[in-house]
């Protein structure tokens, strides 16, 4: 049936509501299907909405239309999206939970009708003056967890009915999926703004050595917690980070920008890249508990002849002397920040950095594969990186390792003494 292949498209059960509302109602499954047109899944999430709101208006026959999402840290509903009344009645309007009838049927996560409205039934007197006689509003979950409220209005007095409520609650099923798709766009919006504006806007210029660096965005697993740092150090040391955030989306953002501050702060106090390390451990530990984090932090000595590098479970970088293959370097891996320093010290390796050789450094995005072994990504890597100007090491890295539509987030630096 025509309601089983709509429901299967929108990851919506119609069963039983068609049964509820009547199937063999030509005008009960028209009513329907306004609400579960698959052509709606095709635009994006605020002419969805928009249009679903127009649909509701249309299908229940009501004059208002009005979409509040909930504002967690606030504990207030927030009036997103209305029809049928003039923007100024309800743009920015905020409800308090358990006030007014919106606030009402948030606390207690129940469908509302009221027929006859008065004044204590609404927490906005705009609605009043707005003339609304009769209201019935649902609740909107998401993964169990209330977002939001739909409610529809009507400038006559009227009794909903049973159907009503049922093709509301539909409709408000439709608005949640919506809700919650822009809300991701926002959010990876955020996400990547945050991220890109702590990357360094210029890369130090340091004499004898050359950086350069790539940044990508991943795709589907959306912005992650992916970054890179270059800076020069009081003591003439150049201070180079790479790291990973566990989790993608605003949140790892949040959290990267709050380790790369507080690293920046450990390498001016700390002249051994490990001992830094052990700090951002300890403060990833407490302040930012349940999260994870690998790290790279290499401090290149003034005269550029030597790297100190310290592994929090991230990658080995890559070496490329001149006149040979390019090699992992060979440092020891410590575990990833997060975990309190409760497994002992962490630990640091010199690596010598012959003229012309070039260091690469990356994060997990450049290498893996769905289909295949990490292992196979790291040889390709490997054997991606040759000496030459830092620039040119990059572009042939990407060209030939990074795909077109990463998965997830790309970082990389190549440092290279001149």
């Amino acid at each position: 049936m025509w309601w089983e292949r709509v429901g299967a498209a929108t990851g919506t059960t119609l069963l039983p509501v068609v049964e509820a509302l009547g199937g063999g109602s030509d005008e009960r499954l028209r009513r329907i299907e306004a609400l579960t047109d698959t052509s709606l899944s095709q635009l994006d999430p605020d002419d969805m909405i928009n249009e679903l709101l127009d649909r509701v208006r249309g299908v229940l026959g009501t004059d208002t239309a009005v979409l509040l999402l909930l504002d967690t840290h606030a504990q207030q509903l927030v009036a997103t999206a209305s029809k049928g009344l003039e923007q100024r009645l309800w743009e920015g309007v905020r409800v308090s939970v358990g006030r007014g009838f919106a606030g009402r049927i948030a606390v207690e996560k129940r469908a509302l009708a009221l027929d006859d409205v008065g004044p204590g039934d609404l927490a906005s007197p705009l609605l009043l003056e707005a003339g609304i006689r009769a209201l019935l509003g649902v609740p909107m979950f998401a993964a169990g967890e209330l977002i939001g409220v739909l409610h529809v209005g009507s400038r006559t007095p009227r009794r909903f009915t049973d159907d009503d409520m049922r093709l509301l609650k539909l409709a408000a099923d439709r608005a949640s999926a919506a809700a919650q798709a822009q809300a991701r766009g926002i959010d990876r919006t955020a996400a990547l703004a945050l991220q890109r504006s702590l990357l360094p806007t210029r890369l130090p210029e340091v004499p004898g050595v050359e950086i350069a660096a790539r940044y990508v965005p991943g795709h589907d697993a959306g912005v992650g917690g992916d970054w890179y740092d270059v800076f020069t150090l009081p003591s003439g040391w150049l201070g180079v980070v790479i790291g990973d955030v566990s989790g993608h989306g605003l949140r790892s953002a949040v959290v990267m920008g709050r380790l790369r501050s507080a690293l920046r702060a450990y390498s001016l106090v700390c002249d051994d890249p490990a001992d830094a390390l052990t700090l951002l451990d300890r403060k990833v530990y407490h302040f930012e508990a349940g999260n994870l984090a690998t790290v790279m932090y290499a401090m290149v000595s003034p005269d550029a002849t030597t790297v100190q590098v310290s592994l929090a479970g991230h990658f080995h970088p890559v070496l490329a002397v001149p006149g040979r293959p390019a090699v992992f370097a060979e440092a020891r891996v410590d575990l990833p920040l997060g975990l309190g320093g409760r497994h002992g010290k962490r630990h640091r390796t010199e690596l010598p950095l012959p003229p012309g050789s070039v260091l690469v450094c990356y994060t997990d995005g450049l290498i893996e594969r769905r289909d295949e072994v990490i292992d196979v990504g790291l040889e390709r890597l490997r054997a991606s990186v040759t000496p030459g100007p830092a620039e040119q090491v990059c572009a042939a890295v990407m060209a030939a390792v990074a795909e077109e539509r990463p998965g997830d987030d790309i970082a990389m630096l190549a440092i290279r003494r001149t």
